[in-house]
């Protein structure tokens, strides 16, 4: 078969690079993963050879991937961090018969954190988003329309997104999300995103979902409430306490000025699932030394006690890139995570509550890590629920979120981990509760019509002739440079 993506097969189909989403600086890839990475591509290579096809061929297959996974397990190892590991057989490398046995489909996959951009026709001008994505195109060459003046925004636009996210990757549904900006400066429109839905609502029955994006704090957006829901059909709110209209103010969720007659709109308007980014800094100078600290989920278990008719979905369950995750310490959360836990105690919101923690961009953080990612899978289903924990991946920031899935569908805390901690097995059925069915508890979606709606739609069968014929990109799309982030970050001087 020709490739037309990376056909030297240069690219790993577990990408294991400094990516972000836009939301924290890219820090240096560490020594660590980088031996990863070359230990992947150079078992790529003999294993190629030994099965006598091409580079590309393997890593494009189940062996490719299992192939890198078996490299994470064995660096870590010798590092002696042993905290978690993935669970595939060392066959796998070679066998498809056993990578298929570790690797292959069998949950329904509801990916509630999912990103795009508008298309190149809908830039009229350079702006700090369209510069960001450009620097990025010189760097993966993706850009498919290069004569336009904005072709490179195509790196990111909705053909890209049904690409990576329904075509490579096993995701079945999907939450349409938005960042943080003033209406008048979101680089995804609602009427773009609503477009998107359209385009797979056409192929299926229902798989793509939109938020509603609401900072209270910023003016008109309380007061637009019942224009969005109205006119796009929304399943949910988003929205972010660190963000406000002069950069240096935030909010609270229990906050009697902003919190609470934000919750009352929502109550008002029959949505009751709110989806509340906590712990990733904004990038500067959206947050500052003034702002940072709304970042915490300190809020969260009072809110979520006062309303207990609301789902508060707390995205990237509160964690913070700079911390390390590690065991929990009744009393000293210091960020991240932590806070988040601590909120809920203080406030008596049991496990399995109305409390749910989202995986966004944070399981593909810890993921490089079996110790970081034990204690924070550990720590979430201790505290907050093997119910309420829920799956998202901020792709396509990232690229297609299929290693992130791989990855996840093998993880195992290790027994160690689960006797010191008191941390509960990753279980294949805890696994599915993850990928899909808690979130749809979550967002209130009848999970036997929606899983059967999209076993058999017109996407299930598209599926079936790409499979012949698979070429992902292995790309990411995030900011990978500290000028690309800062780029980014200058967005509201746009």
């Amino acid at each position: 078969m020709k490739y037309r993506n990376d056909p030297e097969g240069v690219r790993l189909p577990v990408k294991l690079d400094n990516a972000t989403n836009g939301e924290f600086v890219p820090s240096a890839l560490p020594r660590h993963l980088a031996h990863v990475n070359r230990t992947a591509l150079e078992r790529a290579d003999e294993h190629a050879r030994r099965l006598r096809i091409g580079r590309r061929e393997f890593l494009v297959s189940l062996s490719g991937a299992a192939t890198c996974l078996l490299a994470m397990n064995e660096v870590n190892a010798a590092l002696g961090r042993t905290g978690g590991r993935f669970l595939v057989p060392g066959e796998a490398a070679l066998d498809d018969a056993a990578a298929e046995g570790a690797l292959g489909k069998r949950e329904f996959i509801f990916d509630i954190q999912t990103h795009h951009f508008d298309p190149p026709a809908a830039w009229t001008a350079s702006t700090p988003w369209s510069e960001m994505i450009r620097e990025t195109a010189e760097t993966t060459d993706c850009n498919v329309l290069p004569k336009e003046q904005f072709g490179y925004m195509s790196c990111s636009d909705a053909r890209t997104f049904v690409r990576e996210i329904f075509m490579d990757s096993d995701t079945d549904a999907a939450v349409l999300s938005f960042v943080p900006t003033a209406e008048n400066a979101m680089p995804l429109s609602y009427r773009e995103a609503s477009a998107t839905r359209q385009i797979v609502d056409a192929l299926a029955g229902k798989r793509l979902l939109l938020h509603g994006r609401i900072i209270p704090n910023l003016p008109g957006d309380l007061e637009r409430m019942s224009e969005v829901q109205e006119t796009w059909k929304i399943a949910a709110w988003k929205t972010y306490t660190q963000y406000g209209p002069d950069r240096s103010t935030g909010w609270w969720l229990d906050d009697e000025q902003t919190g609470r007659p934000f919750l009352e709109k929502v109550r008002a308007s029959g949505i009751h699932t709110v989806c509340c980014h906590k712990g990733l800094p904004l990038p500067f100078p959206l947050m500052g030394d003034k702002n940072v600290g709304y970042k915490s989920c300190r809020d969260v278990g009072p809110a979520a006690k006062a309303n207990p008719d609301i789902a508060f979905i707390i995205y990237h369950s509160g964690h913070d890139p700079d911390l390390k995750e590690s065991a929990f310490v009744p009393g000293k959360p210091a960020s991240g995570t932590d806070t988040l836990v601590q909120s809920l105690l203080d406030a008596g919101i049991r496990p399995n509550a109305n409390v749910y923690a989202e995986l966004g961009s944070t399981w593909r953080s810890v993921m490089q890590d079996p110790d970081q990612a034990a204690h924070l899978i550990g720590k979430l289903l201790k505290y907050v629920g093997e119910d309420n924990v829920v799956w998202g991946t901020d792709c396509i920031f990232f690229g297609a979120p299929q290693d992130q899935i791989q990855a996840f569908r093998t993880f195992e805390i290790s027994a160690e981990f689960r006797e010191r901690y008191g941390y509960p097995a990753l279980t294949d059925d805890i696994r599915a509760r993850i990928f899909g069915l808690n979130a749809l508890r979550a967002y209130k979606l009848d999970q036997k019509d929606f899983v059967r709606a999209a076993s058999t739609d017109a996407i299930s069968h598209a599926r079936q002739l790409y499979a012949r014929g698979s070429d992902p990109t292995f790309r990411t799309y995030g900011p990978r440079t500290r000028r690309e982030f800062f780029t980014l970050a200058r967005m509201e001087d746009a």
